[in-house]
C-alpha cells in the first residue's frame, strides 16, 4: 500500500472545506489522502485587523513550514491570503477552477447597498472594501470587522436576534401584549447552532451589513440555513481582491507537485491569477493598500480590470485592459508600470504610511 498523500490547511472551518475540495479531485488518483490541520498566526490573532497582523503570509506560512519540514505532501490556500514572494523551494503545483470572485454584501433582511440609510454601519476587515464601499457611499460607516465567516456572521445577526429574544421573555411575563407561537426556550431550540451563538455573543459594534468574499460564503455551505441575505457588488465598481474566489496547492518535490497537477489545475484559472498576482507583486501593495484586480480569459486576450484606492475611497486610478494571453506575465508587469506612473504608487505608499508599514 503507497503512503497517504499529507493535505496541510489552515484548521477553520472555511480552511478545512477548501482543503476537502481538494482530497476529493486526489483521492480519484491516490488511493488515500490525510489531511494535517494547522494553527496560524493568523488564527491565534483574532482581535487583530488582517492589515494589523505585521506582514502579509500570516494565514500561510505555518502550514507551508508543514511542506517545507517533509510533514506534508502539498498545502491548501486561499489564494487572496498568498504574499506574492515565497521560499525558493516551494512551487504552486495546482490552481482549481475558481469560485465566483466577487464581494456580497450580507444583511439580515435583504436590505441592497443603495437602499441601507444614511450613516448605516458597514463591517469589513479590508482596506480595499473600505475604501470601495466609501467611494460608492461617502455617507456610511465603515467598521472593524475580524474573525472567519461563522464569526463576522454572529456579529452581524446579534442584535437583531437578541432583540427578539427580549421580545419574547417579556411576552412571557405579561409585560407586553404581544404573543408568539413558541415559548423563548423553544423558538431558542429550532435556531441554527450559529444563530444560537449569535444570540450568546455581545458585539461591540451594531453592523447594519457586513461585506464577504462570495466564495467563502458559498464553500461555508451556510446559505439557506441560516437566515440572512446576500447582495452581489458589481465587480466593475467593487473590484475583487487579487486571487479571490481562486485556491492554491503549493508544493516542494516533483513528484508531489506532478500529483497535484494532473488532479486539480486549471490552466485558464492559473493564467488569470498569474496576471493578478503579477500585478499585485509589481504594484507592492500586499494586504496593506486598498487594490482591486480582476482578470478574466477572453480568448486570445485577458481582460483586466484594476482599481487602486485611497483608503477613504475619495482618490482612484482605475483602469480597464485587455492584454495578450499569450505573454500575460509580462504585460501585466508592464500595466502594473504603467498605473505606478500614473499615481498608484503615491497612493500605495500612503496606505502604507497610515498603516504604519
Amino acid at each position: 500500500m503507497s503512503e497517504p498523500f499529507t493535505l496541510a490547511t489552515r484548521s477553520s472551518a472555511l480552511a478545512v472545506a477548501q482543503a476537502e475540495q481538494i482530497r476529493s479531485s486526489l483521492a480519484t488518483r491516490r488511493r488515500d489522502v490525510e489531511l494535517l490541520r494547522v494553527e496560524t498566526h493568523g488564527d491565534r490573532v483574532r482581535d487583530e485587523l488582517i492589515t494589523e497582523l505585521g506582514k502579509t503570509g500570516a494565514f500561510v506560512r505555518a502550514v507551508d513550514e508543514q511542506v517545507l519540514d517533509g510533514e506534508a505532501d502539498a498545502a491548501v490556500h486561499s489564494m487572496k491570503d498568498m504574499p506574492t514572494e515565497k521560499p525558493p523551494e516551494l512551487s504552486v503545483g495546482g490552481v482549481p477552477s475558481r469560485a465566483p470572485a466577487g464581494d456580497v454584501l450580507v444583511t439580515p433582511d435583504g436590505t441592497s447597498l443603495d437602499d441601507l440609510l444614511v450613516g448605516a454601519t458597514i463591517g469589513t476587515g479590508s482596506l480595499r472594501r473600505q475604501a470601495q464601499l466609501l467611494a460608492n457611499r461617502p455617507d456610511l460607516s465603515v467598521e472593524p470587522l475580524r474573525g472567519n465567516v461563522d464569526t463576522r456572521l454572529q456579529k452581524l445577526l446579534a442584535p437583531g436576534l437578541q432583540a427578539e429574544h427580549e421580545r419574547r421573555v417579556a411576552a412571557q411575563e405579561g409585560d407586553t401584549d404581544e404573543t408568539f407561537d413558541q415559548s423563548p426556550d423553544e423558538w431558542f431550540q429550532q435556531l441554527t447552532q450559529l444563530e444560537q451563538a449569535a444570540l450568546e455573543r455581545r458585539p461591540e459594534t451594531a453592523y447594519d451589513a457586513i461585506v464577504l468574499a462570495e466564495a467563502g460564503l458559498r464553500r461555508s455551505n451556510l446559505h439557506g440555513h441560516v437566515a440572512f441575505e446576500t447582495e452581489r457588488l458589481p465587480r466593475s465598481e467593487f473590484v475583487p481582491a487579487p486571487g479571490q474566489g481562486a485556491l492554491a496547492v503549493t508544493t516542494a518535490t516533483d513528484e508531489a507537485r506532478e500529483a497535484v497537477s494532473s488532479a486539480v489545475d486549471h490552466p485558464p484559472t492559473r493564467v488569470t491569477t498569474t496576471v493578478e498576482r503579477t500585478l499585485l507583486a509589481e504594484l507592492g501593495g500586499g494586504c496593506v493598500a486598498p487594490i482591486g484586480v480582476h482578470a478574466l480569459l477572453q480568448g486570445e486576450h485577458v481582460s483586466v480590470r484594476v482599481r487602486v484606492s485611497s483608503t477613504d475611497g475619495d482618490r482612484e486610478i482605475a483602469e480597464s485592459r485587455d492584454l495578450p494571453a499569450e505573454r500575460h506575465a509580462e504585460a501585466a508587469r508592464e500595466f502594473a508600470a504603467e498605473l505606478r506612473e500614473r499615481g498608484a504608487a503615491e497612493l500605495i505608499d500612503e496606505a502604507r504610511a497610515e498603516g504604519g508599514v
